[in-house]
């Protein structure tokens, strides 16, 4: 099993890219997503965000582990340390904010930045991904099997993704030298303010 991951700019060009893998094949239980929600752009009236209502409070990380009929369809709300409010399904949410059985537990050790770590991305780029998701980003990460691994990453690549290195790049241009899960969650005002730099020729 290979860890795969790719950062979008736009929610919708993620959900698509969560598609196109379970329709690869992989299983929707080895993907994961983690979208940015300073914004409220999700505001929880379908069934699965309620169940997830309050997950910094200890309930409904279960409605974010996974949903039958696809990834999506667990979509529910939750708190990561330092990227602040985010929706999210699937393994790595689970993990980067200490979820047991079901239950959150508060932050994990090394919440989002240890979760992508553990699962075997370069802990240099994690950060990127990290960083990436507070500022108002949509990180996609699939867990797969060797024959799968060509197929995720030209998916988790493609054209409507972030190219990774010109958005270090960026970040690093502006003073950052790695996501601090200590920092304050970006405000809606500053991810729009990012995402409008990000649309321009770097």
């Amino acid at each position: 099993m290979k860890t795969v991951t790719g950062l979008f700019d736009n929610y919708d060009d993620a959900s698509d890219a969560v598609g196109e893998l379970e329709a690869s094949g992989v299983p929707h239980a080895d993907i994961s997503i983690v979208a940015n929600n300073s914004s409220d752009w999700y505001d929880g009236d379908n069934d699965s965000s309620k169940t997830a209502a309050d997950a910094t409070g200890g309930a409904g990380v279960g409605a974010v582990i996974g949903g039958a009929g696809g990834l999506l369809t667990g979509l529910g709300l939750m708190a990561i340390p330092g990227v602040g409010p985010v929706v999210a399904a699937g393994w790595l949410a689970a993990t980067a904010v200490g979820a047991v059985g079901g239950a959150v537990i508060g932050g994990a050790a090394g919440g989002i930045v240890g979760a992508l770590t553990d699962s075997g991305v370069p802990e240099r780029d994690a950060h990127v991904y990290a960083e990436g998701v507070r500022r108002g980003g949509t990180l996609v990460t699939a867990k797969v099997s060797d024959e799968l691994v060509d197929e995720a990453e030209r998916i988790l690549g493609q054209t409507d993704s972030v190219n990774l290195e010109q958005r270090r790049n960026a970040y690093e241009a502006g003073g950052w030298t790695g996501f601090d899960p200590k920092a304050d969650p970006y405000t809606d005002i500053e991810v729009e303010r990012d995402r409008t730099r990000n649309a321009s020729p770097l």
